[in-house]
């Protein structure tokens, strides 16, 4: 039996190709499996987007199908990935799973792990590459750091109405709030009522071509709502 390649989630960054760390592009350009979640609308995968032009010609590419819908994955697409995976592991073949921002920060690659340790593969090695935050991309593109010395950061995957938000104000300096949705468009409008009119920024796509930065949040429409978007909230 061959030993077994190793497993990389590998964080490509919010976009930009020049925003990938050296150690993410020279692993890209050698590993022989890449898998990506692909929407089930047909949507191109964001993260493979970003890297396309670094993988070789021989690269087999694995594409993991989750819901357009926001809604939850069922448990068991990780697990037939893992599994799929698990096999061209015990081959000998190095799999790397490549996401959007970093590995560890709001991604699909700790429930994917999960599974793939599930597989009880003898002598496996798993390897994180970091990569760029969409939260630190934004916060260079709108030009505002996000804390000082002292002063708390928090960062929410969403905003579920004006309770949530109210609290996180109380007790932050900076809340960044990300996956925009009409459910914070909604909160967005009490913003003046907190005292925080002037205070918001949203960032769409930091980094890319399609990259807008809007200091005037009432001017934002349904139609500027974007997945890969977010929203810095100075108190």
């Amino acid at each position: 039996m061959p030993a077994p390649g190793r497993f990389y989630g590998v964080g490509v960054g919010p976009g930009d190709p020049e925003l990938l760390t050296i150690r993410a592009m020279r692993l890209l350009e050698k590993v022989g499996v890449v898998c990506y979640t692909q929407l089930d609308n047909g949507a191109p995968s964001y993260a493979l987007g970003v890297v396309r032009e670094l993988l070789s010609g021989g690269v087999t590419t694995l594409p993991v199908s989750i819901p357009a819908d926001d809604s939850p994955v069922d448990p068991a697409t990780w697990r037939e990935a893992a599994a799929r995976i698990g096999a061209l592991l015990r081959e000998g073949h190095d799999v790397a799973f490549i996401t959007e921002g970093d590995p560890m920060l709001y991604s699909e690659f700790p429930h994917l792990i999960e599974h793939i340790g599930a597989e009880a593969i003898d002598g496996l090695t798993v390897e994180v590459v970091p990569g760029v935050p969409s939260v630190m991309a934004a916060a260079a593109s709108s030009g505002v750091p996000l804390v000082s010395q002292g002063q708390r950061l928090a960062i929410l995957p969403a905003v579920y109405g004006i309770d949530d938000l109210r609290e996180a104000i109380t007790n932050y300096d900076t809340i960044v709030l990300m996956e925009i949705d009409h459910n914070l468009m909604r909160a967005l409008a009490n913003l003046e009522s907190l005292g925080l009119a002037g205070h918001a920024i949203y960032v769409r796509q930091a980094s890319t071509a399609s990259e807008r930065v809007i200091h005037d949040i009432s001017k934002l429409t349904a139609e500027d709502l974007d997945y890969f978007s977010l929203l810095i909230i100075k108190r």
